[in-house]
Order: structure tokens, then sequence, then C-alpha cells
């Protein structure tokens, strides 16, 4: 019997210290948020509204979106219920619309989605409050609502007008993301052909005006060389808004050490995306290799659609692909804080632009789980509210800042109708 009792109380001793090391980084994590909820920097809300509803949402219950699912597509990732079991205190919304439009039907449509943003926010003033300054967000905070802050994803927004840049920051954009996935007459985008060597004079003269009216720069979907142009221009700190460390994962739109190097100087901040295949290596070869397989069955079965979605189907089936999950997320973090360090790094989740989020974090109410992961790998809690909420608040200050000390510099003017290439 002692021998039994002693190897009880040995067991009970194995199995309590993790217990014990789980519930102390739960405790850590809880009150990091809530000293310091999460400021998450990009949710694709917005295109949501247009491609299900066509923006027509007087009816739309933004309480609970678990019953918007169709057999054509997934439920809803965000809604008021799971943003608060996420501790989401401040949104960054993406007022994105395809790169694909021509320019003059993307700033109608960009113009649409500010709308139909600003017109959610409005339904719901217990729980969210426009925000358009550092000071609205920590004032939204404190009243106990989601703060809510317009980005534009992607420079076709503007039409390369830096007129239609400015009135676009007049109608509350706070951030915008020099490309999407296409590159533009001004700028080389991550993941298509580059055309300028990263941006040309008046690309750069973009990240100028925009310093100058306060706007934040945001180099997620650039390419590499655009990056480097927009901190050798830079004159407040830029965003990556939701972006990995291409050292852990290498896709193309996640950012490179000597990028990440540079962050201490410019002040930035890397907001860590969760999409799988920019997080998990694994996931991002399974995917070029059945890309791969269906190009190959394509050349081996033309004309014959129905045999190479079933042979596909039989490749997948032999081919799982691998999981995704929140440790994968937070190696990116640990990247980011060894090269760039704790105060530049943020959370940018890309919530409802994506099929869904790596395990534990498939939708908005991942986000304390992803923080006792950290807790557990040894961040403190002033760390983890840096990266919640505290770095971006510095960083948004920084801009306004930059902005308050040139009101006497003259805004940056084009010629009406000139192309943009041209300014090369």
């Amino acid at each position: 019997m002692r021998h039994f009792l002693f190897a009880t109380a040995a067991a009970v001793l194995t199995v309590s210290a993790p217990a014990a090391a789980q519930t102390e980084a739960e405790r850590t994590a809880s009150a990091a948020l809530e000293a310091a909820p999460v400021w998450d920097g990009h949710n694709d809300v917005p295109i949501q509204l247009r491609s299900r509803l066509g923006n027509v949402i007087n009816q739309f219950d933004f309480g609970d979106t678990l019953d918007t699912a169709t057999d054509a597509r997934n439920a809803m990732h965000s809604d008021l219920n799971r943003m608060r079991q996420g501790k989401v205190g401040a949104q960054w919304w993406s007022v994105y619309v395809s790169a694909s439009l021509p320019e003059a039907e993307a700033v109608q449509a960009t113009v649409e989605q500010i709308d139909v943003t600003k017109r959610l926010i409005a339904r719901y003033p217990q729980d969210l409050q426009l925000a358009l300054t550092a000071d609205d967000v920590e004032e939204a905070m404190a009243a106990g609502r989601i703060a809510s802050l317009l980005g534009m994803e992607g420079g076709h927004s503007i039409g390369s007008s830096l007129a239609v840049l400015r009135q676009m920051y007049d109608m509350g954009a706070r951030y915008m993301t020099l490309t999407h996935g296409k590159t533009l007459s001004w700028a080389d985008s991550a993941t298509d052909a580059p055309r300028h060597d990263g941006l040309n004079t008046f690309g750069k003269d973009v990240v100028r005006e925009m310093n100058r009216i306060g706007m934040l720069v945001d180099l997620s979907h650039v390419s590499e060389a655009a990056m480097m142009d927009a901190l050798d221009v830079a004159q407040a700190p830029v965003i990556f808004s939701h972006s990995g460390a291409r050292a852990v994962t290498g896709h193309l739109r996640n950012v490179p050490d000597r990028v990440l190097a540079r962050m201490p100087e410019n002040g930035g901040i890397v907001m860590a995306v969760a999409l799988p295949w920019f997080i998990t290596e694994d996931l991002r070869q399974h995917a070029a290799s059945r890309t791969a397989e269906r190009a190959r069955l394509e050349a081996l079965f033309p004309g014959l659609p129905d045999t190479v979605e079933a042979q596909l189907a039989k490749w997948d089936a032999e081919n799982r692909a691998p999981v995704s999950t929140i440790s994968d997320l937070a190696d990116h973090i640990d990247h980011i804080r060894g090269v760039a360090g704790i105060d530049h790094i943020g959370i940018g989740g890309d919530y409802d632009g994506m099929p869904t989020g790596p395990i534990g974090m498939e939708d908005v109410t991942g986000y304390p789980a992803l923080f006792v992961e950290l807790a557990k790998r040894g961040y403190s809690q002033e760390d983890l509210e840096k990266i919640a909420s505290r770095n971006m608040l510095r960083v948004m200050r920084g801009a306004e800042a930059y902005a308050a000390s040139v009101t006497d510099m003259a805004p940056i003017e084009y010629p009406a109708g000139v192309s943009r290439d041209a300014a090369d």
C-alpha cells in the first residue's frame, strides 16, 4: 500500500507541474488582455458584406454570424459575440476591393466599402465606435466598445491619384496597403511580376503624402524591393497589417529578415498573420505540390475536366494536407521578436479573408489561446500587452505626431491625367 501511495503521489506531482504552469500562463495572458485588449490589424468583414449581401445590411445581425454558412462557403469568422470572447478591443476593418477592377471602378467600390463599414459601426453604438485617432481608440476601449478603424487594402483604391488619397483620409481611412495582389503603375506587389524594382517616383511620393497627412503606410502585400524603398522614404512608422516572418515560412507575402531588422530604426510594427498557408511551411509546400499535380493532370487529360478532378481527389486522399496550429503562429512571433524586438510585434489575423485560421484559432475567439501559448514560452505580461495593442497605439501616435510636425508642408501635386508610370 505504501508503494501504491508513493506512486500515486509521484503521478500527481507529474501531472500537477504542467497544470500549474498552464494556470500561470492563463493568468498572465488574461491579465495582459484585460489591461490591453487585442488591436487586430486586419479583418475582412466588409468584403463579406459586399459578396454575401451586396452591402444590404439593415436586417443583418452582426451580433451572431454563426448561421451564415451556405453550401458554397463557410460561416463568417467574426461577430460581436465572438469578438468579445476573443478579447478584441480595437479592429482595423479592411475596406478591400478587388485589385482586378479598373481604377475608376476600384475608387467607387472603395467608397462603397467605407460607407457600408461606417453604417455597420453606426448600427451597434453600444459595441462599436468609429476611431480616427489614437485618442479615439483609447476612449472607445475605456468605454468598453470595440474601436473601429478603416484600412484600405491596395493602392488601386486611390486610382493613382494623391487627391483621391487625401479624400479617402477625409472619409476616415487611416492606413493603406500600397498594393494588393497586382503590381500597380507605381508599386510592385509581392505576388506579381515587378515593373519598378520597388516603388517609382510617384510611389515614393505616395509614401511621403501618407506621412504628411497622418495615414499609416502598410507594406503587407508589397515586394521586398518596395518594402525597402518605402522604409528609405518613410518619416513615420510603417505597419505590416497582416504578415508573417519569411525565414519561418517562405511565402513572398511574409517579411524578410533584412526588413525586420529595419523596424527598430523606423519604429514600425509587424502584425503577425494567422493565415495557415503563410505561417506553416509544410502546408505551403503541400499547396505548391497540389498545384503542380493539377497542372500535370491537365496536361495528361486535356479536355477531360471530370477525369482531372477524379484523379486530383485520389491524390488528395493519398496526400493529406498538414495542419496549421497556434504553435506555428507563435513561432513567427518568436522570430519577429528575435530580429526586430518585442516593441515591433502586433497581431493581424486576416479573419474573414481566408478559409480558416489555424487549429485553435479558427475564428476571432482564438486570440486568448495564442496569448496563453506565448505566456507558456516565457513572454511576460508587459510583453503580451505590447503585442496585443500597446505597440500599435505607439505606432499610430508616431504617425500622428509626424503629421502634426509638418502642418506647414504643402500637399504634393501631380498634373491630372498623367500616367504614373511616367513618374519613373
